[in-house]
């Protein structure tokens, strides 16, 4: 009977068998890799006095082989670890499936020190032991470690426990890849949902594709929902009001009053009344109590253009009402509380007009909770023919006539023209060339919209 020759490792069997317990705990502490690979590659370390350890996955939807977690490595040196299947030492392990032992760095060409951990240090003194990550037939990642050239030290064997902690972290790599690439397919859902939202939302009532009217379309969907005050700002004739409606017809208030108040166009004198209401006798002409626009917009929206012009003493009373919700009528007593959300707009630069002691400071931070800038038509040229053709449709219908498009020398003009006027010039000038149109005896001519015809009287579409 033969006798064996091999020399009893009792004591290194328990050393093993106490770090593969140790690396167990480890693995039963999270289900989450991120948090494990650290502490079990220091249990390498700490085990079997090896200098870095790396674990590498691959990214199955692109191939790449990246450094998830290492020990003895900086933050840069991880992000250098780069490599493409077969690719370096840890490539190769990864393409073939099989492990892979240099007993010095040194001795092994294919070996590229991708993260230049290395750099400084003598290769002749380090080996290094890569074997693959395997859940079945497929291979995950890698694992490798550094230790120090020894005599006397067997690389098998340590290929052997490497190999065995390997395959008890396989389980782990796949859930950490699983989420990962859960993680990236949410991220892209997610994207593709907003590039929809933003081609879903869109206020009917508002014309334009363009890039700068998308994010006012963007503000509009983030802001209507809440009850937030809303500053509308841009230059006259930009559509604001437009802007106030979109946002009160997409918020939880759309069943309830929409109150619009032109601050520009009526005297201080009775702007008061109007706003907050008045008791019967409280001035000349008061023959009844009268609801003012807030109370009259009591669950809904009240929107008060050209909130700029308001007088230093409305606005002291308009400041108690953000704040506060609560007003009293002219002559009255009695404080009315109202549940009512405020937007205001103005085409005036209220910044300047606080420079000037014409508007107070205040007031201005309790109206500008969310701005919205609505561009000038200038800035927006790609939604010019848009506007044309929906005026075009428009007064044609109003005006029974059976125009179909724009000439192209009128769109020359469209296009080359500033706009100052903004989109209520456009508006005003698509009406006049309607009316100024002629609608030939041909049928062909019958389709066109002939706004060249307008070059007989001053236009501000043909002023260049």
């Amino acid at each position: 009977m033969p006798v064996s020759t091999r020399k009893p490792r009792i004591r290194g069997d328990v050393k093993e068998l106490q770090l593969l317990f140790e690396v167990s705990r480890a693995l039963d502490t999270s289900m989450d890799l991120r948090d494990v690979v650290g502490p079990v590659l220091k249990l390498l370390h700490d085990h079997l006095g090896l200098i870095r350890g790396t674990l590498s996955l691959v990214n199955r939807q692109t191939g790449e082989i990246f450094v998830e977690a290492a020990h003895g490595l900086s933050a840069s040196q991880v992000q250098r670890g780069l490599y493409k299947p077969g690719e370096g030492v840890t490539g190769r392990v990864i393409q073939t499936g099989k492990p892979a032992v240099i007993p010095r760095l040194s001795e092994d060409p294919l070996f590229l020190d991708r993260t230049q951990a290395r750099r400084n240090l003598s290769k002749d003194d380090i080996s290094f032991i890569c074997v693959p990550i395997k859940l079945g037939n497929e291979v995950l990642g890698a694992l490798s470690v550094d230790r120090p050239v020894a005599d006397g030290v067997s690389l098998d064997e340590d290929v052997r426990l490497v190999s065995i902690i390997a395959s008890m972290i396989a389980q782990a790599v796949r859930l950490r890849q699983s989420a990962q690439e859960e993680r990236e397919r949410l991220l892209q859902d997610n994207l593709r949902l907003q590039d929809e939202l933003k081609e879903r939302f869109k206020p009917a009532n508002i014309i334009g594709n363009s890039r700068a009217m998308q994010a006012v379309y963007d503000m509009i969907a983030q802001v209507s929902r809440s009850d937030t005050t809303v500053l509308i700002r841009g230059e006259s004739g930009t559509g604001k009001e437009l802007v106030a409606n979109a946002i009160h017809y997409n918020s939880m208030r759309a069943g309830k009053p929409f109150i619009k108040v032109n601050c520009a166009a009526l005297p201080e004198t009775i702007l008061e009344s109007e706003l907050f209401g008045h008791e019967k006798g409280a001035f000349t002409g008061a023959l009844a109590q009268r609801k003012g626009r807030f109370e009259l917009a009591d669950g809904g929206t009240i929107f008060l253009d050209e909130v700029g012009d308001f007088t230093p003493a409305t606005q002291i009373k308009l400041l108690r009402v953000l704040q506060e919700r609560e007003f009293e009528r002219v002559g009255g007593t009695g404080t009315i509380k109202v549940d009512v959300r405020v937007i205001a707009a103005t085409n005036r630069n209220l910044e300047e007009l606080i420079s000037e002691d014409t508007f107070r400071q205040d007031l201005y931070y309790r109206l500008n909770v969310f701005p919205i800038h609505i561009p000038p038509l200038h800035e927006r040229r790609s939604d010019i023919l848009l506007l044309a053709d929906h005026f075009v449709e428009k007064y044609s219908r109003i005006n029974h006539k059976n125009i179909r498009r724009i000439s192209t020398p009128a769109i020359d003009m469209l296009m080359a023209y500033h706009w100052p006027g903004n989109v209520r010039e456009l508006e005003n000038c698509v009406e006049r060339a309607v009316l100024l149109s002629q609608e030939g005896r041909s049928s062909a001519t019958r389709r066109r919209v002939l706004l060249s015809s307008a070059t007989a009287t001053p236009s501000p579409v043909l002023q260049n």
